[in-house]
């Protein structure tokens, strides 16, 4: 039986693999998330999610080569510039301030590796909000701290269910990780149980 472990932290990458009802365990990836200006956007989240994935591969080396290890790295992209988590309340409201009324790209790096192959893909879903205002976009700020999340913002939260306008593609990638297609490669590519 193959082993799935999720390379990942992230509450919303655990819940929507629960969600799949796929049997994993998780092994937090602490990878320096640096951004290499060279790179396209959709290049970017896919060698994050590299090294991600090479960090906690590393810790199942001398393990069974059953162990599939399941990575992914999401960025905000607007205008061709990527937009990171916020570092404090200011630019949180700052950065919702640039994405209010605009359409932007959420771009999901996605690795699956186990000893003898790796995929690696990304996603690019585009979301475009409704014009916020200051007090909409304090009032979530301050309500939901999103000092954790790329773009400064969680679309399962208030924020995507009042501002959100239009959404073409995935929206389980903008919440972090396109399950539907990281399920059909498991189950295709790795053999991996699955309905």
């Amino acid at each position: 039986m193959k082993k799935l472990v999720l390379a990942s932290a992230s509450p919303r990458r655990k819940m929507l693999l629960e969600w799949a009802e796929l049997q994993f365990e998780v092994a937090p990836s602490d990878v320096d998330e640096y951004v290499d200006p060279n790179l396209l956007p959709a290049e970017v989240a896919i060698s994050i999610s590299k090294l991600k994935n090479q960090k906690v591969f590393e810790k199942y080396k001398s393990s069974e080569s059953n162990t599939l290890i399941l990575s992914a790295d999401t960025i905000v992209v607007l205008n061709n510039e990527i937009i990171g988590k916020p570092v404090d309340r200011n630019e949180a409201i700052s950065i919702l301030e640039k994405l209010s009324g605009k359409t932007h790209e959420v771009i999901t790096g996605v690795c699956i590796r186990d000893f003898k192959e790796e995929i690696c893909f990304s996603e690019l879903t585009r979301v475009s909000f409704h014009d916020l205002t200051l007090n909409q976009i304090i009032h979530y700020v301050d309500t939901y701290k999103p000092y954790d999340k790329a773009g400064g913002y969680a679309i399962q939260e208030w924020i995507g269910v009042v501002g959100i306008k239009e959404i073409k593609g995935d929206f389980y990638n903008v919440m972090g990780l396109p399950v539907s297609k990281v399920v059909f490669v498991l189950n295709s590519t790795f053999n991996f149980p699955g309905f």
